[in-house]
């Protein structure tokens, strides 16, 4: 006989769910708290908006000098270095400058959009590559103006840390971590069927719980990237918060939701977030091109209607 323990709670500005299938005498006092501590240390190292935090530290040192890091952000470093390799620069956590002469964390009151000059001038300022990182765990910066902000790849590297903490304490292997909207499903639910995962529909006008497709997940990770709810429109044209590092520009290639199955959701989580970037036919390209990697790109064609692409492995249910 077997019992499902729900843990849920606040994270990083969003909501996370677990579901745990243990014995139904087994114990999972004091499991919440080691959650709740594990997810704390790591928004402690990664969030910018805390400003002691270990990322926020870094992005306001202006020397060029050796900045050792903990284990959480030199992990989750090395994740971004080769989501921005695979990707050829789509993916680049050096991208808060851009965001922040869009005013994109001030939606409702921009009112034009950069100019041509500040946007080149702002490009010097961005780039993955102008970071020095170390075996010896340390980083240093190549251009003092260089800042990193993680946010489009910690929650998956907070499903990963939390899914390797329910495996410790509890010794099961059937769970599933949800961390907003991104998720790991390992083994198979208490009626012993795999785990099935809801991909919202990618309009803003759609309801949060509103499902567009529904994939069956056995020990992968899945992140969703979408950009239909964070944008503005100004002067008939639609501006989403997404941009491509190399020019500056918010995306426009009508790709409006991107999941990515893979075996961990650090990788799934940043390879989203790229691929929104380079579009579906490089993305399906990419994804295509990489073991245990999956995708589906959801794009939306000029009558406003949705074409999905997959990749060649990608199971539909």
């Amino acid at each position: 006989m077997k019992k499902e323990v729900h843990i849920t709670g606040r994270t990083m500005a969003t909501n996370y769910n677990i579901k745990i299938v243990v014995p139904l005498f087994a114990s999972t006092e004091g499991l919440n708290e080691k959650i709740e501590s594990r997810l704390n240390a790591i928004n402690q190292s990664m969030s910018t908006f805390i400003k002691e935090s270990e990322i926020s530290i870094f992005n306001s040192e202006k020397k060029c000098e050796k900045k050792y890091v903990s284990d959480d952000f030199f992990n989750v470093i090395i994740s971004a270095k080769e989501v921005y390799e695979l990707t050829k620069g789509a993916w680049d956590g050096t991208i808060n400058p851009f965001m922040k002469i869009w005013r994109f964390h001030d939606l409702k009151n921009i009112k034009k959009i950069p100019e041509k000059e500040l946007i080149a001038q702002t490009l010097m300022q961005v780039g993955f590559d102008k970071i020095e990182i170390s075996k010896e765990k340390y980083l240093r910066k190549k251009n003092p103006a260089i800042t990193i902000d993680l946010a489009s790849i910690a929650k998956g590297y907070a499903v990963d840390a939390v899914s390797s903490l329910i495996i410790k304490e509890t010794k099961s292997n059937d769970f599933l971590v949800e961390i907003g909207g991104e998720v790991f499903a390992s083994g198979f639910r208490k009626d012993g069927k795999k785990w099935r995962v809801g991909i919202n529909t990618p309009d803003n006008n759609a309801s949060y719980d509103s499902v567009y497709k529904i994939v069956t997940l056995h020990d992968m990770a899945m992140a969703t990237s979408g950009n239909y709810r964070n944008f503005f429109e100004l002067d008939g044209k639609k501006y989403t918060h997404i941009i491509d590092p190399k020019t500056g520009y918010p995306i426009d290639n009508g790709v409006v939701s991107v999941s990515v199955i893979a075996k961990n959701c650090t990788l799934a989580d940043g390879l989203a977030t790229g691929i929104m970037v380079l579009g579906y036919e490089k993305g399906i390209a990419l994804v295509n091109g990489l073991k245990d990697i999956e995708c589906l790109i959801v794009v939306k064609n000029k009558e406003n209607k949705f074409i999905d692409y997959y990749s060649k492995g990608f199971v539909q249910n």
